[in-house]
């Protein structure tokens, strides 16, 4: 263990990073491509949404039921006719 030598702070950190060297050009290619992707991704969800807008407005329908009606069980009678109401004075 004589040749070890002991550990230092600049041996356990990371060395710096330095950006990858990119041929000129190829920055501006790269961004029209994000671009381009984007926009096809909103074109795309756009387009779904206009689809389902329009199958929904076609096919809103209406409620139906198939149940049979409830019987009236008693006919409803008819009220007598109002007689006027009496006043009192407190």
């Amino acid at each position: 263990m004589e040749g070890e030598r002991p550990h230092l702070s600049a041996d356990l950190t990371t060395p710096y990073l330095r950006k990858a060297p990119t041929p000129p050009g190829h920055e501006d290619a790269d961004t029209a491509v994000i671009a381009v992707v984007i926009t096809l991704v909103f074109l795309t969800l756009l387009t779904v949404l206009v689809v389902i807008g329009i199958y929904l407005y076609r096919n809103q329908g209406s409620y139906r039921t198939y149940e049979q009606p409830e019987p009236d069980v008693a006919p409803r009678a008819e009220e007598a006719p109002a007689k006027e109401k009496e006043e009192y004075f407190i």
